[in-house]
């Protein structure tokens, strides 16, 4: 398929790896069950490639971005990636851009063709409107998502993005309880907007968007927080915020199963069932932020609350729904629903029948290629084999993250948990020019995000943790 195709291309242009490759013995693991499974589960062929680039140089495109696009865009890299990479760029850049941004889902470069063919043909038929007129395409989706979806969360607002989702989700949570206030986690990230700025706590990459009535509670990270993996004391925090910062009631508490900008952190066991129960005592929703864990990334579930043994009132997604078209939701009880009645609500684009096609194409495919299980068994392995290279050095802190959702922290000490900013960005730049693209998040931007497409395969594992043994190998 076209991950191995990737591979052995990238390999071509990276003959120094291909000889670290062979100059030793696959690394061993601490557990080989996870490998086998992982061999043993083969995908579907995938022999597809984009058509070559044929377009202006990356020095003219730099140039044209920086007259008329905005000055607060950034890349990566000293260098960035641009059309001087031939290979990459005609073929493969979105393969290996996307191990970070959660954004493909079902494929590798967004061209899976059963997408690319719901695309298409609903662009014949009609590409506008959403529910002013009858079509089916909206509809056949939305009935689609909520049957993957716990109890009676089944009523579906199409937007189009996850800023707009949890726009949506924070505005119908004050409606239908009457409340204004919110309670977020620090290092949380919910979106651009106003209101979602607000939700996102002590971010040093966005604006410090004050919003009345938001709150934020000590963050239950198990690697960096003050209580280790100990869910419930965090939780703590939340009754305190309930207790003294409002009125003592809410109108909801919003977070992510596992943080993905925030450096991919999962949240200490029993925090949510604990903090889930405090604010339905205190009258408010629970919104459950599925825009980077959701549809099966995690593996073991294909929602990322699942993992916790909860359900929300209100989720919300975006990002993988598409495989890269804009879309996003938020899925509802009907009761909850019901509160967008009393005034018009209505999305202009959100739920459009070319988006819906292409996400209801992405379920399918979810389905029929079995990407849940895939995500979970090459996971396992993939995050064994960057165990594997913690125990070998120090400058790794931490792995973690489930599934085919990873984060690796850098760290200059383990005893301070030092961020490692410069050689983050230092391993980043090298492993480039191995063929890997991948990126950082986290509060203090030390933390590799490893989140690829689902069909990420075992042999991609491989080059991959490959990859970083080399350039660590030399530091």
């Amino acid at each position: 398929m076209a991950m191995i195709l990737a591979r052995k291309l990238l390999q071509r242009r990276s003959p120094q790896l291909l000889r670290w490759q062979s100059s030793f013995p696959q690394a061993a693991v601490k557990n080989d069950v996870a490998s086998r499974a992982a061999a043993e589960l083969e995908l579907p062929p995938f022999d597809y490639a984009p058509p070559p680039y044929s377009g202006p140089s990356g020095d003219e495109i730099l140039a044209k971005r920086r007259e008329y696009l905005s000055p607060s865009l950034f890349h990566f890299y000293k260098n960035p990636v641009s059309p001087r990479y031939t290979i990459i760029f005609s073929m493969l850049i979105d393969i290996f851009n996307i191990l970070f941004g959660g954004i493909a889902t079902v494929c590798c470069g967004h061209c899976h063709p059963d997408v690319v063919d719901a695309i298409i043909n609903q662009t014949k038929r009609l590409q506008h409107s959403t529910v002013l007129y009858l079509n089916h395409a909206i509809a056949d989706f939305a009935q689609a998502l909520a049957s993957k979806l716990p109890g009676n969360l089944k009523v579906v607002f199409f937007t189009n993005s996850g800023t707009e989702a949890n726009e949506l989700a924070i505005m119908i949570a004050r409606l239908y309880t009457g409340c204004h206030d919110i309670i977020s986690l620090r290092n949380a990230y919910h979106g651009n907007a106003a209101g979602t700025m607000g939700a996102t706590a002590q971010s040093i990459w966005k604006f410090n968007v004050v919003q009345s009535g938001v709150h934020h509670v000590v963050n239950p990270d198990p690697y960096r927080g003050i209580f280790g993996s100990d869910g419930e004391k965090y939780a703590r925090d939340v009754q305190d915020v309930i207790n003294f910062g409002t009125s003592g009631n809410v109108a909801a508490f919003i977070s992510e199963a596992i943080q993905g900008v925030g450096g991919i952190v999962e949240l200490a066991p029993g925090y949510l069932p604990a903090a889930y129960s405090m604010v339905k005592k205190a009258g408010g929703l629970c919104i459950a932020d599925e825009v980077q864990a959701g549809f099966a990334r995690i593996g073991s579930h294909f929602w990322g609350f699942e993992s916790h043994g909860v359900v929300p009132d209100i989720v919300t997604m975006a990002k993988g729904i598409g495989n890269g078209i804009p879309l996003g939701a938020v899925v509802t009880t009907p009761e909850i629903a019901e509160v967008l009645t009393r005034r018009c609500y209505f999305n202009t684009f959100g739920g459009n029948p070319v988006c819906t096609a292409a996400g209801l194409a992405v379920l399918k495919v979810i389905e029929k290629e079995k990407l849940q299980q895939n995500a979970l068994l090459v996971g396992s392995y993939l995050k064994e084999r960057l165990t594997a290279l913690k125990d070998k050095y120090e400058l790794i802190g931490d792995v973690r993250g489930r599934g085919l959702m990873l984060g690796v922290e850098l760290v200059a000490d383990r005893e301070l948990k030092t961020p490692a900013k410069a050689e983050t960005l230092h391993v980043m730049d090298q492993i480039k020019e191995l063929g890997v693209l991948i990126g950082k998040g986290g509060y203090y931007g030390n933390v590799f995000r490893i989140t690829p497409p689902l069909c990420f395969t075992k042999e991609d594992a491989d080059f991959l943790a490959d990859a970083m043994d080399l350039t660590l190998s030399r530091m």
